[in-house]
């Protein structure tokens, strides 16, 4: 009888019981196969020099080299490489900025084990695999006005506190022009307030604190 192909996939989390539970749940699969485990982006980019596996399974937050960072370095040297990102994040800039960058698919640490399944069966395939709610959030992303790159500088200054008088001098640029600036981006996040942007910005994934 001929030998199951079995999709070889690494793990990559910074915290061990994740990894533990995913490679348990991957176990009993016939066609699946755990080959490597990683718990940072230094090692993965290692490992995965070392054993091409079929896919990867990574964790997008990792205090060493994170998730993004770690999925372009292997990309930069294998394009073929294929991606799940797995987050405790679903803002639409992170979903957006992960897709972008490479990955096949993007999941939410709650995942369900079937769907964590059809996924890496997916990925495998060659196709990219997103989840109706998922899917939902990136179709909000890309049809929502982008903010212009000084919007998102002065957006940040906002998130630290900062008056438009703070942010004119910080940025070099005239009060009235930071005003305009905070209109349009408040505009364009659908607020009312400079309270509101951040809290929206934050959980988008636009900003980070």
């Amino acid at each position: 009888m001929k030998p199951i192909s079995k999709i070889r996939v690494m793990l990559v989390d910074d915290h061990f019981f994740v990894r533990m539970g995913l490679a348990a749940s991957l176990h009993d699969e016939p066609d699946i196969e755990v080959v490597a485990e990683a718990g940072d982006g230094r090692a993965a980019v290692g490992l995965y020099r070392q054993l091409r596996p079929d896919l990867v399974i990574l964790d997008r937050r990792m205090p060493d080299s994170d998730g993004m960072e770690t999925m372009r370095a292997v990309l930069g040297e294998f394009t073929s490489a294929r991606f799940i990102m797995l987050s405790v994040d679903d803002g639409e800039d992170y979903i957006f900025n992960a897709i972008q960058a490479g990955a096949m698919s993007y999941l939410t640490k709650d995942v369900q084990r079937d769907e964590l399944l059809v996924a890496i069966r997916t990925v495998h395939g060659g196709e990219r695999y997103l989840p109706q709610a998922i899917a939902a959030r990136l179709a909000s992303r890309v049809f929502r006005p982008e903010l212009s790159s000084r919007e998102l500088e002065v957006l940040h200054s906002i998130a630290r506190g900062m008056s438009n008088k703070e942010i004119s001098a910080r940025l070099a640029i005239a009060e009235p022009t930071v005003k305009m600036h905070v209109h349009n981006l408040l505009a364009k996040l659908g607020v009312n307030d400079r309270t509101q942007a951040t809290t929206e910005a934050l959980r988008r994934g636009m900003i980070h604190l």
